[in-house]
């Protein structure tokens, strides 16, 4: 009797993972966003790619992550079937791990930008004249091609802060290789040396506050930042929340999946 209970116990575990086996979307089946549905994809917390699988995905509830990397950890050990993020961040992750690749066709068309408190027209004045003033003079290109090489070998530039003793706080998220990421124990990136120039324009001394990206938006609202910078899209949501500065990127979200 007990040896029939114990067959019949195994045979039913056997059916219940093959079930589950059965649920799990096949993931060299996912070829682009009409296969995402039903699936299961990792994004990180308060981002556009976020928001998108909320809305345009159906049949599935993403799941947040405070970075893009710790998604692409849980795809790799198959507890997603997809990633869906900022597509120079998911380059970098791709290149840093020859598992996973991203597919070709990207999901959304947006802009970065950098955020201000909502009223404060002085510091965004400001800004704006820094980013067409650095688009003139050569340092956005001499940024882009430090921070975005084609060859993917990153030489960060070095900083000059001045010497003002007033800070200008900036909020960021050091997870966004290569616009915001810790080297060694420095924030460094694209956005970071952008930041820089934003500060010495206005005659302060750039400060650098890290935090989770999803807390950068209500931290500026607060105050307890002057301006953020961090892979920010323009978004109609958050223009309820904060002024934004005029574009100074061209992004889009795309979907990493295991080879």
């Amino acid at each position: 009797m007990r040896m029939k209970k114990a067959i019949a116990l195994t045979l039913a575990c056997l059916m219940t993972l093959a079930l589950l086996a059965g649920c799990q979307k096949n993931t060299a089946s996912i070829t682009g966003a009409a296969d995402l549905p039903g699936t299961r994809i990792g994004v990180q917390a308060g981002t556009t790619g976020e928001e998108y699988v909320k809305t345009e995905i159906k049949d599935t509830e993403p799941k947040s992550y405070k970075s893009g990397m710790e998604a692409a950890m849980d795809l790799m050990n198959s507890n997603l079937d997809a990633v869906v993020l900022d597509e120079l961040p998911a380059k970098e992750i791709v290149r840093q791990n020859p598992s996973l690749k991203i597919l070709d066709k990207p999901l959304t068309v947006e802009y970065y930008a950098v955020a201000v408190k909502k009223g404060n027209t002085e510091l965004l004045e400001s800004i704006n004249k820094t980013l067409q003033r650095i688009q003139k003079d050569g340092t956005y290109d001499s940024f882009k091609s430090a921070f975005m090489p084609e060859d993917g070998k990153i030489q960060v530039p070095s900083m000059d802060l001045g010497d003002s003793s007033k800070e200008l706080v900036l909020g960021t998220n050091a997870e966004f290789k290569p616009f915001e990421y810790l080297e060694g124990d420095q924030i460094v990136g694209f956005d970071i040396s952008l930041a820089n120039e934003i500060a010495k324009d206005y005659g302060h001394k750039l400060k650098v506050e890290n935090m989770n990206f999803d807390s950068i938006i209500t931290a500026l609202s607060a105050g307890k930042v002057d301006f953020a910078i961090a892979g920010l899209s323009v978004t109609e949501e958050r223009q309820k929340n904060v002024d934004f500065s005029e574009n100074y990127y061209g992004a889009s979200q795309v979907i990493i999946v295991k080879k």
